[in-house]
């Protein structure tokens, strides 16, 4: 499956323009990590562009990501990838035992509080955002009440990085397609 290919998949599924975006800043830190791990960047993007495509046909647990699995292998997908995407998925019991599945898991709920932070700031943007200042949300516990901090901080150190290293380089992967996420903000371009 290509990218092209892959962002039609989740066209065709997703109207959420949020959950859309939300799938483009995991394929974006997904990509960051392949790249810096030295694997395959286009697989790794992949992965984190389709990871959640089924969410709004199949919005609980007892379906989302399983249910997805029959359209994935209806679409050709490899089944090491349908079984990453359930990794990404505790309740689904597939283990986290790749570099690729750890990066899935770490870089899925990081990028909703990033974005959280981008909105709330007065540039409403991700390329003045800094690490420092989603560690001073984090400790807002009213703040982006909905994501799981722990799990954060597991999924990283599963990953092999220091949660605020990985925040950060969760913010420097999202820059790169901060027009497409609407969180250029009021920083000028030039």
């Amino acid at each position: 499956m290509t990218r092209d290919e892959a962002l039609n998949l989740v066209r065709e599924f997703v109207k959420n323009e949020g959950l859309v975006r939300h799938m483009l800043c995991v394929e974006a830190a997904m990509r960051f990590y392949a790249e810096k791990y030295g694997e395959d960047v286009e697989l790794w993007g992949l992965l984190g562009l389709i990871h959640d495509f089924d969410w709004e046909i199949h919005p609980t647990l007892e379906q989302h990501p399983q249910a997805g699995s029959a359209i994935l292998r209806e679409r050709g997908l490899s089944e090491a990838i349908i079984q990453d995407i359930l990794s990404h998925a505790d309740h689904c019991g597939v283990p986290r035992d790749t570099l690729r599945r750890k990066a899935l898991s770490a870089c899925d709920e990081v990028t909703g509080l990033v974005t959280a932070v981008a909105l709330v700031r007065p540039s409403r943007s991700l390329y003045d955002l800094e690490a420092s200042s989603v560690k001073k949300k984090w400790k807002d516990k009213a703040f982006a009440a909905g994501t799981d901090r722990s799990e954060m901080e597991h999924a990283a150190k599963d990953l092999g990085v220091d949660i605020w290293e990985h925040v950060g380089n969760v913010i420097t992967a999202m820059r790169k397609i901060a027009p497409e996420l609407g969180l250029v903000g009021n920083i000028p371009q030039g």
